[in-house]
């Protein structure tokens, strides 16, 4: 079965817009997993305009399943990245004031970079993930730097998957298919939500783990935490 890690990003956004503690982002990590959650993932970025780099040191100290940091390597993030060690450090190539995630690595073009910045890692016995495109030469750049997983970047699959969604998993499941065959496992996120997922896992072989985030907080508004974190198990089941 896939795992469910839940990103808690917006959590943290909504309480910085308060300048307060509420909500409190660790209870919730802690609520996360006793309703099933099967991992953690925080994203800090440089402006801290959600996870401050103290959650990330506050959460380690709780999170009882996988915690996993996502980010683009400065040296101030991987200095906090093996000073927490956390079971997966996922690498994303986005810009410092970039809005959000919108595209993977040219494993090509950073190849020197990505190889001895996940050396490092694997050192500190952290698993690594590279947020990538689905696209077989850059897949296999990710296998050559030595990432344990790539975690392909569903927006496109999100964006078209109401339109076609035949022609919006076809270029995933060919890729999740080369994955398979050079042995490098498979995570994904970005707009996964619960229209989209059970289809996406259906046709992605292997599939092992998904960061959902910003649709799982909307759905919690609706169902809330502990029933909308089941719902999204089953669609892995």
């Amino acid at each position: 079965m896939s795992r469910l890690s839940i990103n808690i990003n917006k959590i943290a956004l909504l309480r910085n817009s308060r300048g307060s503690e509420i909500p409190d982002l660790i209870q919730f990590a802690k609520d996360c997993e006793r309703y099933g959650a099967q991992g953690i993932t925080v994203h800090p970025r440089p402006d801290e305009r959600h996870i401050r780099r103290s959650d990330v040191y506050a959460l380690k100290k709780v999170v009882t399943t996988e915690f996993n940091i996502e980010g683009y390597p400065t040296d101030d993030f991987l200095k906090m990245v093996l000073e927490v060690k956390p079971e997966q450090c996922t690498l994303v190539p986005d810009e410092p004031g970039q809005l959000t995630s919108d595209h993977g690595w040219d494993t090509i073009k950073h190849a020197d970079f990505l190889t001895k910045v996940i050396a490092d890692l694997h050192q500190a016995g952290i698993r690594v993930s590279l947020f990538i495109d689905p696209i077989n030469a850059l897949i296999d750049g990710a296998k050559n730097t030595g990432a344990d997983r790539i975690e392909f970047y569903t927006g496109p699959y999100a964006h078209d998957f109401y339109t076609d969604k035949d022609a919006a998993i076809k270029d995933f499941t060919a890729a999740a298919k080369h994955c398979n065959e050079i042995g490098i496992g498979i995570n994904a996120g970005h707009d996964l939500n619960l229209d989209n997922l059970k289809f996406f896992k259906q046709y992605i072989p292997q599939l092992l783990e998904v960061s959902i985030g910003h649709a799982l907080v909307r759905d919690c508004l609706y169902y809330g935490l502990e029933n909308t974190i089941q719902l999204y198990r089953r669609q892995l089941e």
